[in-house]
């Protein structure tokens, strides 16, 4: 069996936010000067115009505008955008269409504009409603304002994600637990809930914060997931946790190795060739300044490696708490199941992975040395 098309995504990036915080490794650069929000609008249009092709025939199963801060931008700005999405490569009727929003005062007055404007998901980044604490990450909301930005989402949006953050500088058991009953308290439909990293090239990897010893973090993360599974929500995925079956379907298009067009200062794209037999990565220009002005604001694209699909599919399949059937393995790389049968068998005998031939599912151990389980994967 050849490669087949997998579903297809839009993720849509906004580079600008109000400031920079220590821990973001994202492509975001701090506001100086006005944004020009009509001209990147433009060259998004353009930039999708120039990929319409990759689509092949396929309809656009979820959209994600992520940053940045993309609630910056104004209801009217999307509208326009996702009209002018919907001529150039048809949006499903059902697709889940994402915005992430930071909970500031002024942008909670643009929630009920965006939602008319077709975003039906609206992903919060709260982080944490310890006032202490949302100082040290660097955020620029108080703990008052990230409450009623999600009491609003909720009266406005079917479908609300909190994104939160433990294991913070200095955060004790108690802390993060109270973080965790905060956001339960609001009613969301999606939280994701993952531990503070210290990344390259950030303000903290250059400073250091003083971070949770290892044993506070078991006890962190084994309590909060008690918790969560107390209140309802299912833990889809590594850091993911829904409540009736409001699962991300545009996280669950990456970790079942669908195809994405990414649009965008530094956005990254994944498309599947069936004819060429071949899975392409793009990237776009980086710096804003440079996806305004440039004409081509493709920087790159190379294939995937034949010898590394197996892992790319592992790195993005094992993340999820169910695992996937078996034989999509073979859909979305195209490579014969013989070629990771005995690593298999491997991950089965030590107890990595779920004893079933039809599924490839991480066990709860799987789940706890998800590391040494991909390690098995990679040539």
């Amino acid at each position: 069996m050849g490669l087949q098309l997998p579903p297809l995504s839009l993720y849509i990036h906004v580079p600008w936010c109000v400031r920079k915080c220590p821990y973001c490794d994202f492509n975001s650069h701090a506001v100086r000067d006005d944004i020009p929000e009509q001209q990147y609008i433009e060259a998004l249009l353009q930039d999708l115009r120039s990929e319409q092709h990759l689509a092949q025939g396929r309809e656009i199963q979820s959209i994600f505008i992520g940053g940045g801060t993309p609630s910056l931008f104004a209801a009217d700005s999307y509208k326009q955008l996702l009209q002018e999405i919907n001529t150039i490569i048809p949006i499903s009727r059902s697709a889940e269409i994402t915005l992430e929003a930071n909970p500031g005062t002024f942008e909670q007055e643009k929630f009920k504009g965006y939602r008319e404007a077709g975003i039906n998901r609206l992903s919060i980044g709260i982080q944490s409603f310890s006032n202490h604490q949302l100082q040290a990450l660097g955020r620029i909301h108080s703990n008052v304002e990230a409450v009623n930005a999600a009491s609003l989402a909720r009266d406005i949006f079917d479908n609300i994600n909190l994104d939160l953050m433990h294991g913070l500088p200095g955060q004790d058991l108690e802390g993060a637990l109270f973080d965790l009953k905060q956001a339960i308290a609001l009613r969301p439909d999606h939280l994701s809930w993952y531990q503070l990293t210290i990344e390259p090239n950030t303000e903290f990897n250059a400073k250091p914060p003083s971070l949770p010893v290892d044993e506070t973090l078991w006890d962190i993360q084994e309590q909060g997931q008690s918790l969560l599974a107390e209140k309802g929500f299912e833990q889809y995925e590594i850091s993911a946790y829904a409540r009736d079956n409001k699962r991300s379907k545009h996280n669950l298009n990456y970790w079942t190795f669908g195809d994405y067009l990414g649009i965008g200062a530094g956005a990254h794209g994944k498309i599947t060739l069936p004819e060429s037999n071949a899975i392409i990565r793009r990237w776009k220009q980086k710096q804003p300044k440079g996806y305004l002005c440039w004409n081509t604001r493709l920087s790159g694209e190379e294939p995937i490696a034949r010898d590394e699909l197996a892992f790319e599919f592992m790195l993005n399949a094992l993340r999820l708490s169910s695992g996937v059937p078996a034989e999509l393995f073979v859909e979305r790389t195209g490579l014969e199941p013989k070629q990771i049968f005995n690593k298999l068998e491997i991950a089965r005998q030590q107890g990595l992975l779920v004893d079933d031939t039809h599924l490839i599912s991480p066990t709860q151990q799987g789940q706890l040395f998800l590391n040494d389980l991909l390690a098995l994967f990679l040539d």
